[in-house]
């Protein structure tokens, strides 16, 4: 009959740890995730982290009340602590690696959402920086993921905010003067909005004579369509200025009548000739853009938040109460779209890639 309250009494401090730690572990699970499972990988990183650090230290308090003599008790604590060292070793060669690189990518700041990048042959808009890995959307519309080691080891092209260069590249033959070319050739630059154009002759091949006409764009995210613009213009003012853009060896291999030229006819102007002045990185570009409009959106807000609190110290009366009210509001304007749900694909692309790091 006295074995019933020692046993009671032997094992009430492991029955009391084991609820109190399952109840803390459940609530802090409820409030980290639970309640935010909206939030994208990057931000839940940081939760599951704390998650993961709340049950080893659950583990180690259950452990200290077990009914078991101290020495028992060091022992199981090791043994935790090898395994923990096991796990750590075998899985942090990668994934250290690109913490590290993610923590060096956002104390450099090469690039920021939404800048255009080139790397391993793969170019586009960044979509979003995580820890791990780095996402960019090309210009097919892909998502490809590279780790951030990736980024770090390999040369990285970055396009600049201030400006880009847009260039167009043709031949053209010997019996046309360069001075001539130059001229429409800037001309079309300039139709195209392109600021401090410039025109090199880059070749002189035996049946011609290669040009590059080059502008710069300030508008870096219509680079795609400003392209397309250039290329049309070099065509329509070369044309109008009844210029051929074909081969010298033309007539060789297709024999034409004499007085005969390669220019088309310029088409008339319809209600649909506006058409093309639609943007196509509108639609390549959507996760980036968005994600580049939500950052400006949060650093803009962070900037005002920080600004308030500064005024606030100095405030007095009315005025206090009314930056508390403009500090209360950016606030909740700030949490409302840190906790704005990402756009969601309707169905994962086939041609989305995911490069691992070597």
């Amino acid at each position: 009959m006295c074995l019933q309250p020692n046993l009671f009494t032997l094992f009430w401090p492991l029955l009391v740890s084991l609820v109190l730690v399952t109840l803390f572990l459940s609530l802090l699970n409820w409030l980290l995730l639970k309640r935010h499972s909206h939030l994208s990988g990057e931000k839940k990183l940081p939760r599951q982290l704390t998650m993961l650090v709340a049950n080893i230290v659950g583990i180690i308090a259950i452990v200290l009340t077990l009914p078991v003599s101290e020495a028992i008790q060091n022992q199981i604590l090791a043994l935790i602590g090898i395994l923990l060292s096991g796990m750590v070793a075998f899985s942090s060669t990668s994934i250290m690696t690109n913490v590290m690189a993610g923590l060096v990518l956002r104390f450099n700041k090469p690039f920021r959402i939404g800048d255009f990048v080139r790397v391993n042959g793969f170019s586009g808009r960044v979509a979003e920086m995580g820890l791990l890995d780095t996402e960019i959307q090309t210009e097919t519309r892909e998502l490809i993921s590279f780790a951030n080691s990736v980024l770090v080891n390999s040369p990285l092209t970055v396009v600049r905010s201030s400006g880009a260069i847009i260039s167009v590249e043709l031949s053209l033959g010997y019996e046309i003067h360069h001075s001539k070319i130059e001229k429409h050739l800037l001309s079309a630059a300039s139709n195209c909005g392109l600021e401090d154009s410039f025109v090199q002759v880059i070749g002189l091949g035996d049946y011609s004579v290669s040009y590059r006409i080059a502008g710069l764009l300030t508008d870096v995210k219509s680079m795609l369509s400003a392209r397309s613009k250039l290329h049309k213009a070099v065509l329509d003012s070369l044309h109008q200025a009844g210029i051929e853009i074909v081969s010298p060896a033309f007539t060789n291999t297709r024999p034409q009548e004499p007085g005969s030229v390669m220019i088309p006819a310029a088409p008339r102007k319809t209600k649909f000739a506006n058409h093309e002045d639609n943007r196509p990185e509108a639609v390549i570009f959507d996760k980036a853009e968005e994600a580049e409009a939500v950052h400006q959106d949060r650093v803009a807000l962070e900037e005002q938040l920080a600004a308030l609190q500064a005024a606030l110290k100095d405030a007095n009366g009315e005025d206090k109460n009314l930056l508390k009210e403009q500090l209360e509001f950016t606030r909740m304007k700030l949490d409302e779209l840190n906790n704005t749900q990402p756009k969601q694909e309707g169905s994962p692309a086939p041609a989305e890639q995911k490069l691992a790091s070597k």
